[in-house]
């Protein structure tokens, strides 16, 4: 297998396998590939007309092949690959889905361990829009303290605004990342890169003013199921009451029409944002896991 670093140019190959298939998880989006690459150490593969990436995730794993190529030989590519390397064979980013089809074209030998951490969360595009409900009553009256304290507008994002946007993303990191936090660190090194390179991407954005200045912004694309937006980017700055419930309000509006779900992808485990995206009442968790074999040896 020859596999080749994820980037802008090959994009265009990599949309071409990918969007034959379908998911909600929001690993499979090309921009994510290419824009996490430098931390992930990924690499893709086109085997047996199929999608196939490569991170160092749990050491060296792969992506379940996607594409409307056999499957099957593909993946028996990669458990050859393996044994050649002498690496253990594991997948990740498994979903049920997934784990069903491995077990009809391999027979029941794989365990699958899903993390919690890295389950997507999935809404209702309906509900992020309306805010209806008890539940979401706070959400409401913080937009309504936003409306009643600013005067505000959305904009889609644009050349003419890209580079006042950057300029608030970088005063959102001078304002809340830690030095020490590399994690925050590597976020933002993505968060600017899609602001940047948010055509050739082919992202939508959106940013949020209030008195004139941009307090928020965000960015996001369809999920390779066509049912799905998938939104990567959020910043808000978290002083102006109101300010990330309002960007996620608006984007939804104004970017989302026509799609019935909203995926706001994973926690990574971080108590705050996790507490943050239960508060706006997922429709489901979209769990993904990691797969091996249930012997260490591969046969």
């Amino acid at each position: 297998m020859e596999f080749k670093t994820p980037t802008l140019e090959s994009k265009k190959e990599m949309d071409y396998y990918l969007t034959q298939d379908s998911t909600r998880s929001c690993d499979f989006n090309s921009s994510n590939i290419i824009l996490w690459n430098q931390f992930y150490s990924c690499q893709y593969a086109i085997v047996e007309e199929t999608f196939i990436a490569k991170t160092d995730e749990e050491g060296t794993s792969f992506c379940f092949p996607m594409g409307n190529g056999n499957k099957k030989k593909a993946i028996e590519q990669i458990m050859e690959y393996c044994k050649e390397k002498k690496i253990p064979f594991i997948m990740h980013g498994i979903t049920h889905k997934m784990e069903e089809q491995m077990i009809e074209m391999f027979g029941d030998i794989f365990t699958v361990k899903y993390d919690r951490d890295e389950a997507d969360y999935v809404y209702e595009r309906e509900k992020l829009a309306t805010l209806k409900g008890k539940k979401l009553h706070g959400k409401r009256n913080h937009i309504n303290r936003f409306k009643e304290n600013h005067e505000w507008s959305y904009e889609k994002l644009n050349d003419e605004n890209q580079l006042e946007a950057l300029a608030m993303l970088m005063e959102w990191k001078i304002q809340n990342c830690d030095p020490q936090d590399l994690e925050k660190h590597e976020e933002i090194c993505v968060s600017k890169n899609s602001l940047i390179y948010y055509k050739e991407l082919g992202l939508s954005g959106g940013i949020l003013r209030a008195d004139g200045k941009i307090v928020g912004l965000s960015l996001g694309e369809p999920a390779l199921n066509k049912d799905t937006f998938v939104v990567h980017i959020e910043k808000a700055f978290p002083d102006i009451q109101g300010a990330y419930p309002m960007i996620n309000q608006q984007f939804v509006l104004h970017e989302m029409e026509g799609y019935q779900y909203v995926n706001r992808e994973e926690d990574l485990g971080e108590e705050g944002l996790r507490k943050a995206k239960m508060s706006y009442r997922p429709a489901f968790m979209l769990e993904k896991g990691f797969l091996r074999m249930k012997s260490d040896t591969i046969k």
